[in-house]
């Protein structure tokens, strides 16, 4: 008799149910569910434009949902499910009372975005990130290391000092804090009090590692500001993978839903690492999630030396896969940065593209920088900025569209460059996602610059599947992740393999954009830029002929 689990994404607007039949991955039913609140599930504040909070109060309503939905829509007998898993956005840190119940569901707190929860691309808290960054090093302390030498304002500790300093009221308010990847499975299974913590959340948004103790001492907390030192004594002392059980769910859960009551439910993560399970992860392959942000995800064999790695967003014992160390990086815009254009000009993205397509490489004779929302890998560093150089009047906005595509693949490439710099090989990339799925343009582009075979991976909901493979191995499906993954996943046939003139180019213009991002994004650059524009105008002159 088949079997079936049900994965859950929970994304930055909306979050997807995905039932999988676990013998094979086939993906049975799904069902998506928008955020209702704020701006497309997002609170903002037009005084500050890097803050984005959510309402957990859509989490659970969507969960209903999107469940009942995709149970609806199969037919299947809710006693042929046997787990659940969940990934989420992260670090989303949600702050919460001594039930474990997110302060925003108590009407006291309903007009202080404060006590909703932290969206990952909240950037408010950048000062104490750099003050975090810097007090570690001041104070010699190894919590850096495993994460690329400098703490981001997108992370755990970064965003809780900011609420103590801005939100007094609110941080006295919560008796604790709960990422987002470990809050929903806490409130299926009824352990929002005490919630299992993931090794992913904690390993690279947290500075926990088991070797110094889980999370930061006091000692350095206190440095930070003591009530963060308090704090620390009502988090957590362990965290462990997502092939743990969260718990069992409960019968108030499974009523609204037509599940089992005492279904297993796996130990949360945050999508991206699930995305890279479902891609099919492994030593050597790269896996790219390429949304609004990307996501990059590695995984190398414990039993293998691995080097601290600077600017990645982390190195932790089994936040991907349980038998590897898990290395993340990624960047702070991709899609983000393309859909800003095509509103800006006015143009559809089909439109671009079928015009972008028709252009010799380099023949724009522009060069762009991806920070439009920051730089998340590999210099950390929110307060950067997009830049377009080489306009003229003749400049179009097909042009401009492939420039920034552009940029963004060698901003790809420098994470690869570092990646391999410190040892770990990278033979081959599989991408996941919507725009690896609808775009030829830019996966093509991104197999030209990095000089490597583009791969897609099969599901077109890689994250959602990432979450249904570990809730196979919770629900005694597969005795592995690795098991469960060679069952489930895959990739499609269809490769981008690099054209070889078109290499060429971009090894020069690559070169031209790795001054810009020194030049601008470094303390250390000392060479001049007099000539980048002259050196495009040439490319561009040359790629016309």
């Amino acid at each position: 008799m088949a079997k079936y689990t049900v994965g859950l994404d929970y994304g930055t607007n909306s979050v997807r149910a995905l039932l999988v039949d676990i013998s094979n991955g086939a993906e049975i039913a799904t069902s998506v569910f928008g955020y209702p609140s704020g701006d497309a599930g997002v609170l903002y504040d037009e005084r500050d434009p890097n803050l984005a909070r959510q309402n957990p109060a859509d989490y659970i309503e969507g969960f209903y949902a999107t469940v009942k939905d995709v149970l609806g829509k199969s037919g299947i007998a809710p006693a042929d499910v046997i787990g659940i898993g969940v990934d989420t956005t992260g670090s989303s840190p949600i702050p919460v009372d001594g039930e474990g119940v997110p302060l925003a569901l108590n009407p006291e707190y309903k007009d202080k975005l404060a006590a909703y929860c932290w969206l990952w691309k909240d950037h408010t808290s950048f000062a104490e990130a750099a003050e975090i960054t810097a007090k570690a090093s001041e104070m010699g302390m190894p919590y850096l290391a495993k994460c690329g030498g400098t703490y981001s304002s997108e992370w755990f500790w970064s965003k809780i000092l900011k609420c103590a300093r801005v939100a007094p009221d609110v941080f006295d308010a919560a008796k604790s804090w709960t990422e987002f990847a470990d809050w929903v499975p806490a409130f299926l299974t009824g352990n929002q009090a005490k919630p299992v913590r993931s090794i992913c959340a904690a390993g690279h948004k947290a500075m926990y590692a088991a070797e110094w103790g889980g999370l930061p001492s006091k000692e350095f907390l206190s440095a930070l500001d003591p009530r963060l030192a308090d704090l620390r004594d009502r988090l957590y002392d362990a965290a462990v993978p997502s092939d743990h059980l969260a718990g069992y769910l409960t019968a108030e859960v499974a009523a609204k839903t037509g599940l089992t009551e005492g279904l297993p439910v796996a130990v949360g993560a945050f999508d991206a690492h699930f995305g890279a399970v479902a891609s099919c992860a492994k030593p050597g392959t790269l896996v790219k999630i390429v949304g609004t942000s990307t996501c990059d995800c590695m995984v190398h064999p414990l039993e293998e030396p691995l080097a601290d790695i600077p600017g990645v967003c982390g190195i932790v014992k089994g936040s991907v896969l349980p038998s590897c160390y898990g290395i993340e990086a990624g960047q702070s815009a991709v899609g983000d940065i393309f859909n800003w254009f095509v509103g800006f000009c006015g143009k559809s993205h089909e439109q671009l593209t079928e015009e972008a397509l028709k252009m010799p490489v380099g023949a724009s004779g522009l060069l762009a920088l991806d920070w439009n929302n920051g730089n998340r890998t590999i210099l950390v560093d929110p307060l950067l900025t997009g830049l377009l150089v080489g306009q003229t009047l003749h400049t179009t906005p097909a042009e401009v569209y492939r420039a920034l595509i552009e940029a963004t693949a060698y901003g790809a490439y420098k994470i690869v460059k570092r990646i391999e710099e410190y040892g770990v090989a990278v033979n081959e990339v599989v991408n996941c996602g919507g725009i690896a799925e609808k775009s030829a343009l830019v996966m093509q582009i991104y197999a030209d610059v990095m000089n490597k075979p583009m791969k897609v991976a099969r599901s077109s909901q890689t994250c959602a599947l990432g979450s249904a493979i570990f809730a196979a191995v919770v629900g005694g499906g597969y005795d592995s992740p690795e098991s469960a993954q060679a069952a489930m996943a895959g990739v499609k046939d269809h490769v981008y393999t690099p054209i070889p003139q078109n290499v060429a180019v971009y090894k020069e213009l690559f070169a031209l954009y790795e001054e810009l991002h020194d030049a601008f994004g470094t303390i250390y650059y000392e060479g001049k830029l007099n000539h980048v524009m002259k050196k495009l105008i040439a490319i561009r002159n040359t790629s016309r002929q």
